[in-house]
């Protein structure tokens, strides 16, 4: 899509901003976090709250095109999304189909919407959750602003993507966290961060020159590469917890379905190596992360 057809401001341009493929990352856990409670609570008579369910997806979801905002505007002022170097998909500011000043109003609009719809949950799991939603706005800012540069995206991957979504999901519930639901956690965050690695993986060459020492800048691409196989594995390994737990279904399904395509993947990387090609692999990431969230959660279902 050329960007002279973009008008400026418009609700078209507002809607590549917030990158609506990347909302499945903020779904996932969440869709796993309240099946294990839904699941959970059916075996102890504990009363499902679908309220808080609802507010735990809206909360993810206006937190997730907020980090979006954040991230298209700071890098745009760091000069890291160069149009001519850039290898993966168009952004908002640095086409010049938002301006800059408006997207300072929208990261003001969107922080305070992530607020609002999260400040509800108190009443579902506590005082405490005024502090995991602080914490969720802090590092949102801090990632994109330093440490995305310093190789630290993948650790907030797995703590943002993985540990508190699915965790404190789990918590509102059931106000309590069993070490079933850590487990599931991390293995959710292993199969998010493949798409942080994809990304930085076809962004090597340029976020180096950029000065941007992200996880694979640091190890080289063939360790990248590894990381990413080793990611998809290690969560399909992990999803013995729920076999111990009594859930064979959530523990095969994604061996069956998901690990294919993760392999496929990983497959195609190594032949492509570098270059925009690569934006075909970060697409069937964002499909294999899916896919693993719904095998998942309908074998925690079953």
């Amino acid at each position: 899509m050329e960007p002279n057809i973009i008008r400026q401001n418009s609700a078209k341009a507002w809607l590549l901003a917030a990158r609506p493929k990347t909302l499945t990352g903020a779904a996932v856990p969440v869709m796993i976090g309240l099946s294990m409670a839904y699941t959970d609570a059916a075996s102890t008579g504990i009363m499902f709250n679908w309220t808080a369910a609802a507010l735990c997806f809206l909360f993810a979801m206006t937190m997730q095109i907020d980090a979006n905002f954040i991230n298209d505007y700071f890098d745009f002022i760091k000069g890291t999304d160069d149009t001519e170097k850039r290898l993966g998909p168009r952004r908002a500011c640095a086409q010049g189909w938002v301006k800059a000043s408006s997207m300072k109003y929208a990261i003001a609009f969107t922080t305070l919407a992530a607020c609002a719809i999260g400040f509800p949950l108190i009443f579902y799991g506590g005082i405490e959750m005024l502090l995991v939603g602080a914490v969720c706005v802090l590092f949102c800012f801090l990632y994109t602003t330093f440490l995305s540069y310093i190789g630290l995206g993948d650790v907030l991957v797995l703590v943002f993507f993985g540990l508190v979504p699915v965790c404190v999901t789990y918590y509102i519930q059931l106000r309590t966290c069993p070490w079933t639901a850590v487990a599931a956690s991390v293995a959710c965050g292993l199969v998010i961060d493949c798409l942080l690695l994809i990304n930085n993986y076809r962004d090597r060459d340029t976020d180096r020159e950029a000065g941007k020492c992200t996880l694979v800048v640091r190890l080289g691409a063939h360790c990248g590469r590894l990381l990413y196989l080793s990611s998809g594995l290690t969560a399909c390994l992990l999803g013995i917890v729920f076999a111990i737990n009594g859930h064979w279904a959530a523990c095969a399904l994604p061996v069956v379905s998901y690990l294919p395509l993760h392999i496929g993947t990983y497959r195609k990387i190594v032949r492509i190596n570098r270059g925009k090609a690569l934006n075909i692999c970060l697409g069937e990431t964002a499909r294999n992360m899916f896919v693993y969230g719904l095998a998942v959660s309908i074998g925690l279902l079953i």
